[in-house]
């Protein structure tokens, strides 16, 4: 299964973003009104400066203080982004996220942004085209 596949089954099509001098509060405001866990830096909504999740809004606060909420998202976003293309396997995406410890990936198309792919996107298509390889076996088993 590829990444194209996967998206064509998501619910929420699109991309929340915010522009790099987005306050860390309206962030994590944006974060709380469309109960999600991370949002893609860009300056356009079609280049990757980074991605800010709910992981690194708690993290700061914990190390630093509130005093960051009214710092831009660019001061603590994660800045070393792995992307995959629409041509890009499952399997391929959940080992680089699996491997990289993060939950959600920028999809790329000639150098531009067109979704953003979780780890609970990839899981639920995997589940899905194993339960399809299962029944098709048991077919086969018992000669459907």
């Amino acid at each position: 299964m590829q990444v194209h596949q996967i998206l064509k089954a998501k619910l929420v099509p699109g991309v929340a973003t915010v522009t790099p001098d987005t306050t860390i509060s309206q962030a994590a405001a944006e974060l709380a009104a469309r109960r999600i866990g991370s949002l893609v830096v860009s300056p356009d909504n079609a280049a990757v400066a980074g991605i800010l999740s709910e992981r690194d809004i708690v993290r700061e606060l914990g190390r630093r203080g509130a005093g960051i909420l009214s710092e831009p998202v660019s001061a603590i976003m994660t800045r070393e982004i792995k992307t995959c293309s629409l041509e890009d396997t499952a399997d391929g995406v959940l080992a680089m996220m699996t491997e990289g410890r993060f939950r959600h990936m920028p999809v790329m198309d000639n150098g531009k942004m067109v979704a953003l792919i979780s780890i609970g996107d990839v899981v639920k298509a995997r589940l899905s085209e194993l339960s399809m390889e299962k029944d098709a076996l048991q077919g086969m088993i018992m000669g459907f």
